[in-house]
């Protein structure tokens, strides 16, 4: 079976493709793949509202079963803000060092433990024949006052998990995806597949 994951973003398709590749037997592709259709901008104001939306593009489109995601932080000070802008908090879409400076400025006088946050993520897959299924994934954790490793992208090197003395920038690739929002939320999504494909 072909699927799409609706990214450009070549270290999402490699994760996905390693949770994958335990659950069931797929040729990922991701928009780069695949002749360019119009893709609508992110409007929803959940990640689950905006995951399904980008899988029902990516299926109409493509006529290929289309699995999309949308996550970002959610920190507790901020009322859940920066949330579905996430990776545009700065302005700059994609920023990722001005998002985590301008995030670390505005908690800047707050002190543990009220520096609590959580990554979540909301992963969709649509079919061509119009059936849909939404799963979630979270792990919390707490914002560090400066950016620390050089692995992952977005707020990684502030983001210390639970019970973690690593921050999701210095974890191996393995590491995270065991524990990380987007690894739950695929993994979940991965034995539902396997469920549907079988």
């Amino acid at each position: 079976m072909r699927l799409l994951l609706a990214t450009r973003n070549r270290k999402k398709l490699d994760e996905l493709r390693r949770i994958l590749s335990g659950a069931v037997t797929v040729d990922l592709v991701g928009l780069d793949d695949v002749p360019p259709y119009p893709e609508a901008p992110e409007t929803a104001l959940t990640f689950a509202g905006n995951a399904v939306a980008k899988a029902r593009d990516g299926a109409k489109a493509t006529g290929l079963a289309c699995v999309a995601d949308d996550s970002g932080l959610t920190v507790d000070a901020l009322n859940g803000m920066p949330g579905v802008f996430s990776a545009r908090w700065s302005g700059r879409h994609g920023d990722d060092a001005a998002n985590m400076d301008l995030l670390l400025k505005q908690l800047g006088d707050v002190a543990p433990p009220d520096r609590k946050a959580a990554f979540v993520c909301a992963a969709a897959v649509v079919f061509p024949d119009g059936r849909e299924h939404v799963v979630n994934g979270e792990v919390r954790g707490e914002l560090l006052t400066r950016p620390r490793g050089d692995k992952g992208f977005g707020y990684d090197p502030v983001f210390l998990p639970d019970g973690f003395d690593l921050t999701t920038a210095e974890m191996a690739p393995e590491q995270k995806d065991a524990i990380s929002h987007r690894g739950k939320a695929f993994r979940t999504l991965a034995d539902w597949l396997a469920g549907q494909i079988s």
